[in-house]
């Protein structure tokens, strides 16, 4: 499969160092980039390469902040504790690579946005960890993700969509081609993610086959209302898509897992998974494999786990409304997305010339612009 620049050619390549060399010979520079989730705490840390860059260390931990978060409007308190802790590694693990701060992203997505006590909790990881998280907005969100998935772009397509589905909001960036360029026409964000839509549809227990078919039929038609209220409408787009000249792409761990599912994976390969093409009746075949196999069966799934066993039928919802709307007979599976975003962005912006600054002509004989 093709690379994408910024993303590691081997799994191995996320945790083992790379000693890339700036101009003078020396070491290049680590760079970090943190993305706390309304599900996930995630970290790389990367050094600068040719290509793009190489991660010398990586972390991943399911927190659940969102957990609650759409019926009480505010962070849980256990839900602050588990993020607070996973954060406290992540500043550790910084510090003992080396990181330093002005080269470090550290960014929080939607709980923290939607949360009364979002901008609480983000004070005490500050004066607890060290750790200044930002966050973002939506838009903000949509493009980081669009930054890391640019690669994976089939290189003969007209068009894509680019879906990031998150625990508390899922994020579509429609883009075009302009010459050997990449153009957004258009962007918007649902407030549905897998945590959010799955506990406005809990899993019925022990229901028939028919009254569990109709639950997931819900979902899908919950975030199909959601697509149709983002107020999107690109006819030609939806022509690219249906002459199969467009695709889409989707990053998140509810998708990458769905992807594990198709492989069927004993345990779950990076490898096989970023850049995967799937056509939309293998994301409905694995979808219905989801469906049968229950909570106790997904909970057992290498490539899912507990963690993830009452999520992971939401994000295949989501994927589902999103190829009902926008039918696209191909989907490309991503492990890469927000926090290669932060990492290109920021490292391409340590690469620009410093700007000059513009002499002012004096009038009189004294130095310009005394």
């Amino acid at each position: 499969m093709p690379e994408t620049h910024g993303a590691p050619r081997r799994r191995d390549e996320r945790s083992q160092p790379s000693r890339e060399r700036d101009a003078s010979g020396r070491d290049a520079p680590l760079y970090g980039a943190l993305d706390l989730g309304t599900n996930n705490c995630r970290l790389l840390i990367a050094r600068p390469s040719r290509d793009g860059f190489r991660v010398v260390d990586s972390f991943s931990r399911i927190v659940r902040l969102g957990e609650g978060l759409s019926r009480t409007g505010r962070l849980d308190t256990r839900a602050m504790d588990r993020a607070y802790d996973a954060l406290a590694l992540c500043a550790e693990r910084i510090v003992r690579k080396g990181v330093d701060p002005v080269r470090l992203s550290a960014v929080a997505t939607q709980a923290c946005r939607a949360a009364e006590n979002g901008a609480e909790f983000i004070d005490r990881v500050r004066k607890g960890t060290g750790l200044r998280l930002r966050i973002i907005d939506p838009a903000e969100e949509a493009r980081l993700a669009v930054e890391g998935c640019l690669n994976l772009i089939d290189p003969k397509a007209e068009g894509v969509v680019i879906i990031d589905v998150g625990g508390g909001s899922t994020e579509l960036s429609w883009l075009r081609r302009d010459g050997p360029n990449w153009k957004t026409t258009g962007w918007m964000s649902a407030a549905l993610g897998v945590v959010t839509l799955a506990e406005r549809h809990p899993e019925p227990e022990g229901a028939s086959p028919a009254d569990h078919a109709q639950w997931y039929e819900t979902m899908v038609a919950d975030m199909g209302a959601a697509l149709a209220g983002g107020g999107v409408e690109d006819p030609e787009m939806l022509d690219l898509l249906r002459r199969n000249r467009a695709h889409l792409i989707g990053t998140s761990g509810a998708i990458t897992s769905l992807a594990g599912i198709h492989l069927k994976l004993p345990r779950y390969n990076r490898d096989r998974v970023d850049g995967l093409w799937m056509t939309r009746a293998e994301c409905e075949a694995a979808a219905e494999r989801l469906k049968r196999l229950g909570p106790d069966g997904r909970a057992k799934e290498a490539c899912i786990g507990p963690d993830r066993a009452d999520l992971v039928l939401a994000g295949a919802a989501i994927l589902e409304a999103i190829q009902r709307a926008w039918p696209s007979e191909r989907v490309r599976v991503a492990d890469r997305g927000l926090r290669e975003g932060l990492l290109l962005q920021q490292m391409r912006a340590d690469k620009a010339p410093p700007k000059r600054r513009r002499r002012r002509r004096g009038r009189g004989r004294g130095p310009a612009g005394a």
